[in-house]
């Protein structure tokens, strides 16, 4: 596969950007580059190779979920909000 300059048009109307006319040649080799360097992925011999692979050789320690009601973590957060009343953020009205 390679990206030729409809392509490229076809992309920049996708991506809704404009592209400008001295850059099209850069960009066009730019993604043709990538391109081909995935296609050498494609290309290699992984057959011998695990499909999952990983140092970590111990399992992840798991803690206990337990909640924790500290109301002055509730105080802190509201502190920074413009207006609250009752422990409750007061927003404006979107709905009618």
């Amino acid at each position: 596969m390679s990206i030729d300059t409809d392509l490229l048009m076809h992309l920049q109307k996708l991506a809704n950007i404009t592209l400008k006319t001295e850059e099209i040649e850069k960009i066009k080799d730019n993604l043709n580059e990538i391109i081909n360097f995935i296609e050498n992925i494609n290309n290699l011999d992984l057959e011998d190779i695990p499909t999952f692979f990983s140092q970590r050789t111990t399992a992840l320690t798991m803690r206990d979920d337990i909640p924790i009601n500290n109301p002055r973590v509730a105080q802190d957060i509201l502190k920074n909000a413009p207006k609250s009343e009752n422990n409750f953020f007061i927003v404006p009205k979107i709905i009618e």
